[in-house]
């Protein structure tokens, strides 16, 4: 597999307004991987009084705060709406087809990172939205006549209905619009990942449906992320949350796939049973991964749990072409 796996920033900026927010995301042409692999990443950025008005998209998906704590309003399968309050260090799981919006009713801004697959998407690496109102909106496409007979309502009202909201897809709201408050102080399907590190079906049932799972990775500097790679057919997408490190792939053959360098802000992706490693800089690294499996199956190399660890001395001996000394020494070390 001939692929450009290297850390990209976001290269596409969707949308974008002054003192309001803005929503980036990665692009096939930039990182090509998104494509094989179907997969979609985005990036949402509020200011305060920022509103992302309700949409859906063709993606599962899961959010991560990178920073500030915002309010969101979610819909599933025509349940009644659910309003919570996420913060840095939550995720918090988008099921596919699933309506929501974002606020952010803080004093300082708020941004999420979005990775998810797009299986279904109509543009394979990219993640398909579509928006209930504004000029992007589901009911500025239908004719006044639709829409006056679907609400019972007149020609003039529907023309209203539809073109009142001029944005796209985020806005400031002013004062006078109260926004609901949380009313799901328990609600399950957000977890705090800084605290659990890894979120699966087996943590948070909702990622059964969702066919996703995430974790997140802090290493200090000089830390390494021992070679790991996917057991089954998952991809595994990853954003450097904070700092940088030296990153190699190695994929068919034996070939090294990537051999660089990421840093905070990037985003790179690991195809399916590719091995992975990592060495955290000055800064150390945070990254911040989804699997593109709700009980994900990850093989490491190093380690306790390694196979090196299990497979008996004289096939390690045979298999390295060492000596009897070497394999005692190379076994012994395998630990944590």
């Amino acid at each position: 597999m001939e692929l450009n796996l290297a850390p990209q920033a976001s290269d596409n900026t969707l949308v974008e307004v002054d003192g309001v927010g803005a929503y980036y995301e990665w692009t096939p042409a930039k990182s090509p991987i998104l494509k094989a692999g179907k997969l979609g990443a985005g990036k949402l950025v509020l200011q305060p009084r920022g509103f992302a008005l309700p949409h859906y998209s063709n993606c599962a998906k899961i959010g991560y705060v990178i920073q500030g704590a915002c309010r969101v309003g979610i819909i599933q399968e025509e349940e009644e709406e659910e309003v919570l309050i996420i913060s840095k260090g939550d995720a918090i799981p988008v099921p596919l087809g699933a309506i929501s919006w974002w606020f952010n009713g803080g004093d300082s801004a708020v941004t999420i990172v979005f990775l998810g697959e797009t299986t279904r998407s109509y543009n394979p690496g990219r993640i398909d939205y579509f928006l209930l109102s504004g000029s992007m909106g589901l009911l500025a496409g239908f004719s006044s006549e639709f829409v006056a007979k679907t609400y019972h309502i007149t020609e003039d009202q529907a023309k209203k209905l539809t073109k009142s909201q001029a944005y796209p897809l985020i806005m400031k709201l002013d004062d006078q619009i109260a926004m609901p408050q949380s009313h799901q102080p328990n609600y399950i399907n957000v977890i705090s990942i800084m605290d659990c590190h890894d979120i699966s079906a087996e943590n948070l049932p909702l990622l059964e449906k969702v066919g996703l799972s995430a974790s997140l990775v802090r290493l200090h500097p000089g830390a390494v992320l021992r070679p790991s790679y996917s057991t089954d057919h998952s991809y595994r997408i990853f954003y450097a949350v904070a700092g940088n490190g030296k990153i190699q792939i190695v994929g068919l053959n034996g070939a090294l796939a990537l051999d660089g360098e990421v840093e905070q802000g990037q985003m790179f992706a690991v195809p399916c049973f590719f091995a992975v490693a990592l060495i955290a800089g000055g800064q150390g690294i945070d990254l911040f991964s989804v699997i593109t499996s709700s009980r994900p199956k990850i093989g490491d190399l190093g380690g306790k749990l390694s196979p090196w660890k299990a497979l008996s001395s004289s096939v390690v001996q045979a298999s390295l072409n060492v000596d009897a000394e070497f394999v005692k020494i190379f076994k012994s070390n395998l630990v944590i």
